[in-house]
């Protein structure tokens, strides 16, 4: 139903900070969606996003391009529940990679590609003002962080994101996940983690 393949670069985390976080910007973004204060991965958080990245030497930023098959034109594709149900097989994969990359690079973190589906129901224990019920999984986005997304994808990865139109699938998604770390490891061996079988 879709194929998905990996790119991955690296950036000094100051350049990346410099020049692709604008906090104030898209953390306001983030106001204007629903899961704001109410999801553990979400803003606002209780503690300084810029002093916690800041202590990063290198990030690591991974694009993931999806590609439906478009050729079977099934009614799944073109439903607006399709992009959802692909993004969240994919990260199914991917997710449990970068955590485990997190336990190899110690100190490392990563940065999932989109909102948390750790919570039955996706009702995070936020909305009832409890704790995270797995925060050695959960994982905030980099727009979580105030980076621009778009301007990563087009400028780092060299891909442009595309959007879909009354609830049909784009030509491709793109999932951009991070990890921050300062162990010296080759972008090379952060394509092996990821992409590994």
């Amino acid at each position: 139903m879709y194929t998905f393949s990996h790119k991955v670069l690296s950036v000094p985390v100051a350049k990346y900070i410099a020049e692709y976080r604008d906090a104030d910007r898209f953390i306001a973004y983030c106001k204007e969606c629903k899961r704001y204060d109410r999801c553990w991965s979400c803003p606002p958080f209780h503690f300084d996003t810029l002093e916690y990245i800041s202590a990063y030497k290198t990030a690591f930023i991974i694009g993931t391009k999806i590609v439906p098959d478009v050729s079977a034109k099934t009614e799944f594709l073109q439903s607006k529940k399709a992009s959802y149900q692909i993004i969240k097989e994919v990260r199914s994969v991917l997710d449990p990679r970068l955590l485990n990359m997190e336990t190899l690079l110690f100190g490392s973190r990563a940065f999932f590609a989109g909102t948390c589906y750790i919570c039955p129901g996706e009702k995070c224990e936020r909305i009832f003002g409890r704790p995270c019920i797995a925060p050695g999984r959960m994982r905030p986005t980099l727009e979580a962080f105030g980076f621009d997304i778009e301007k990563t994808t087009s400028q780092l990865l060299g891909m442009e994101m595309k959007w879909g139109k009354n609830g049909v699938l784009p030509e491709y998604l793109i999932l951009v996940s991070g990890f921050f770390t300062n162990q010296n490891i080759a972008r090379s061996e952060i394509y092996k983690l990821i992409v590994r079988d």
